[in-house]
């Protein structure tokens, strides 16, 4: 702690303790004790501890269980706007993903998949259907496509890892990709699947990735747990 610093000593508190629950370093479930042993243990005064657990419960990464204490419910994952995979995102945040590969078929291009991959429509592709984890938890349903012939995509070999490092390996150079970012209500489906009641906020992304051709290799359609994740962006001022 910088007892120098203008910033409170709780939110500096606070945000220790975050930045270990997002890394890893404290994982769903750990106990953190109770206020008074944080408290002499930090060298803090109970009503700071007080007040930076309280922040950490309002966002939703604390609960207080009676007869148990204050335990790590999970972390949000903070996504940032670039050309990566969901696995490799959530593999470097420390968050142990996990997938269950709900389909590996293929089957005809609809009007939409068939615009964003440049085919005709009623063309075969290929379907890779999805339930991403992390700790366990369900944290997105992911829906890709792909040009039929570009690389074999073996199930178990999906459930190990992701699919842009498998594409990756097949000698497929990802080089950019058109994104778009919204928001629905999650259906009864959708909620069973992501462990979320109907009608809960979902974030979802459909997105185009091309390769070093130009050519485009995968069209991604997917739904996030809001109360799970996040995205996060840079804006600059333009010159």
């Amino acid at each position: 702690m910088d007892r120098s610093s203008p910033v409170p000593l709780y939110f500096q508190l606070s945000q220790q303790l975050e930045a270990a629950i997002e890394q890893g370093r404290l994982a769903p479930g750990s106990l953190l004790g109770n206020e008074i042993e944080l408290a002499g243990r930090m060298g803090l005064s109970r009503p700071t501890v007080r007040q930076a657990i309280q922040s950490l419960v309002d966002k939703g990464l604390l609960v207080r269980r009676r007869g148990v204490g204050t335990q790590v419910v999970h972390s949000q994952v903070k996504r940032p706007l670039e050309l990566s995979s969901l696995y490799d995102d959530l593999e470097t945040a420390g968050q142990r993903p996990a997938t269950r590969v709900l389909r590996n078929t293929t089957e005809p291009a609809t009007a939409e998949v068939a615009a964003a991959l440049g085919v005709a429509e009623g063309t075969e592709v290929v379907l890779i259907e999805r339930l991403r984890l992390a700790h366990g938890e369900p944290m997105a349903h992911l829906c890709n496509h792909l040009p039929a012939g570009l690389l074999k995509l073996d199930s178990a070999e999906l459930e190990e890892t992701g699919l842009y490092r498998l594409m990756r390996a097949a000698g497929i150079t990802l080089h950019s990709a058109r994104q778009t970012v919204g928001a629905r209500a999650a259906t009864a489906e959708e909620g069973e699947q992501l462990g979320e009641p109907a009608g809960a906020p979902l974030l979802t992304m459909a997105r185009t990735a091309f390769d070093d051709t130009g050519r485009a290799v995968e069209y991604g359609s997917h739904t996030y747990r809001a109360s799970r994740y996040s995205f996060e962006f840079q804006l600059l001022v333009r010159p």
